[in-house]
């Protein structure tokens, strides 16, 4: 038995701008690394695991572009920012070393991963899925694309400015797990594909966010990206 038309149409997520492009990246799936800054794990009374990076997820359809606006969220009374570059995946990989991993790399761009940081917290306590805490509507906010041919992670500097005062800082050879690394690791168990995002974690500083804060993220040498936050949905 087969289907041959859908009963009724879903929402699609938006195709993200490429830096000199006419045009855009579409999007497959969002994996995030967590604990990849010592500092932030401290911050957090976390320890950071330097056995192997773990990961968690987002809908693609949770992703926002810059220079818009999103809904502080439902069901959170501790609502965070986290600044992160996001590696976007432009070719198969799966089982990849770490010497080949970026040969897979389309490009790079500035990412948020939004948290409801109390719903994150009793889910830890009670050993469960952090899904509600991570994989929500407008929860991904990401900039332009900046191919790699013209960007390459070394010591770039990452930073957040919320309403204009410095809120994270930080720079991207402090990750604990490299670029090549987090590909090669994730590739032994996803098929990574063209339209993959990676999300690889963010420096310390985070914090609670209010409707009408206006949220500026920059990696040295990338598009920054401009989110405001607005009333509850």
């Amino acid at each position: 038995m087969s289907a041959s038309r859908p009963l009724f149409s879903v929402p699609s997520a938006p195709l993200i701008p490429i830096v000199g492009a006419e045009e855009g990246f579409p999007i497959h799936r969002i994996f995030c690394v967590g604990r990849n800054y010592a500092a932030h794990a401290a911050e957090l009374g976390n320890t950071v695991d330097r056995v192997a990076p773990f990961y968690f997820t987002k809908p693609p359809t949770g992703l926002v572009l810059d220079g818009g606006s999103i809904a502080y969220p439902p069901g959170t009374e501790d609502y965070h920012h986290e600044i992160e570059l996001v590696i976007a995946i432009g070719a198969p990989a799966f089982r990849v070393s770490a010497e080949d991993a970026l040969k897979a790399v389309f490009g790079y761009a500035v990412g948020l991963d939004m948290t409801r940081r109390d719903l994150q917290n009793a889910m830890k306590e009670k050993q469960r899925p952090w899904d509600i805490a991570k994989a929500f509507e407008e929860s991904a906010v990401i900039g332009p694309i900046t191919p790699a041919a013209d960007f390459a992670p070394a010591g770039q500097r990452i930073s957040l400015r919320v309403n204009d005062a410095l809120r994270q800082e930080g720079h991207l050879n402090e990750m604990v797990w490299s670029v090549p690394e987090m590909i090669s690791h994730l590739s032994r168990y996803y098929h990574l594909t063209p339209g993959d995002l990676i999300y690889t974690g963010t420096p310390s500083g985070v914090g609670a966010l209010q409707p009408g804060d206006r949220l500026v993220g920059a990696v040295d040498g990338l598009s920054p990206i401009t989110v405001t936050i607005g009333p509850a949905g």
